[in-house]
């Protein structure tokens, strides 16, 4: 069976679409680095086309070993499509133990179907970056930084908490020059203007508005309602002697029925308790021989 078989038909669609964006994304001038620093590592020309020069994995593995030695034991010659993909896998599993992280290592099937080479490149480009920053002579790639570690003495990291980080801001020139006393005000100036500097706390700035012209004419007593009206529009004065409607009405009220202050008063339902006879003024009490409340001795 030839690896002809593995490859997929034509992509239609959304596939077809996220297919020729991911095509756009592959950098010609980044595959012909890549081949002459493989061909010079491996001794071992690629074809024509550099996909399918590493497509059975020969390549690959022969590379990583020149690497780093050992790192695949054995090499399948054969082109049966299992073997192929058995040395694909070999390489993925070598560059993983050599650093290459895993985030950024293409899958089997990028390679051997045809369905990323984008992401092929990054991965050869990742172990390119990782095989400089081990210190071999690669002209492409980035060199990966080196991790700096830093140990403090306790008694450092205690004196370091006493500081305020320049991320929280700093005071460095600032000046309480001007400050007054908590809950006096400050006057608010703008020297460009050419305005005086206020010669003592008394003065009141216009930033705070101002009481020229201001009034008490027409005020009452405070607790008593004021009464606003315009002149203008024929507006007449109210009698503040009279209650208005909105306010409510006591014409009906009575208080027959109540009590001193402080004493109970008693909330009955006709339908159940009997009407209470209140004696007459200068009548005595004890002509009333019935009681209408019963005791409940």
């Amino acid at each position: 069976m030839s690896s002809a078989h593995f490859n997929r038909g034509p992509a239609y669609g959304l596939s077809a679409e996220v297919k020729n964006k991911l095509a756009q994304k592959y950098d010609h001038q980044r595959e012909q680095e890549l081949r002459e620093w493989i061909e010079g590592v491996t001794g071992r020309r690629i074809g024509n086309n550099f996909m399918d020069g590493l497509k059975d994995g020969i390549i690959l593995c022969e590379f990583i070993n020149k690497l780093q030695p050992g790192s695949v034991k054995k090499v399948n010659e054969s082109t049966q499509n299992w073997h192929q993909l058995e040395n694909i896998g070999n390489f993925i599993k070598a560059i993983t133990k050599y650093g290459v992280k895993p985030h950024d290592i293409f899958e089997a099937n990028d390679l051997f179907e045809n369905t990323n080479h984008t992401q092929v490149q990054s991965t050869l480009l990742a172990l390119a970056s990782m095989a400089k920053t081990k210190g071999n002579k690669v002209n492409v790639g980035v060199k990966y930084a080196e991790k700096q570690e830093r140990r403090f003495e306790p008694e450092k990291l205690r004196e370091g908490r006493n500081i305020i980080g320049l991320q929280m801001g700093t005071n460095k020139f600032a000046s309480q020059q001007g400050m007054t006393a908590y809950g006096t005000r400050r006057h608010l100036y703008d020297p460009k203007l050419g305005t005086d500097q206020p010669l003592d706390q008394a003065t009141i700035s216009l930033q705070m508005g101002t009481n020229k012209g201001a009034s008490q004419a027409g005020m009452t007593a405070p607790g008593t309602k004021r009464q606003i009206f315009e002149p203008g529009l024929g507006m007449e004065h109210c009698d503040t002697l009279n209650v208005s409607l909105q306010m409510g009405s006591n014409k009906g009220a009575s208080q027959r029925g109540m009590t001193v202050y402080g004493l109970p008063r008693q909330v009955y339902d006709p339908k159940y308790c009997l009407t209470p006879e209140y004696p007459e003024l200068g009548e005595p009490a004890h002509n009333h021989h019935l009681h209408n409340y019963y005791n409940s001795a």
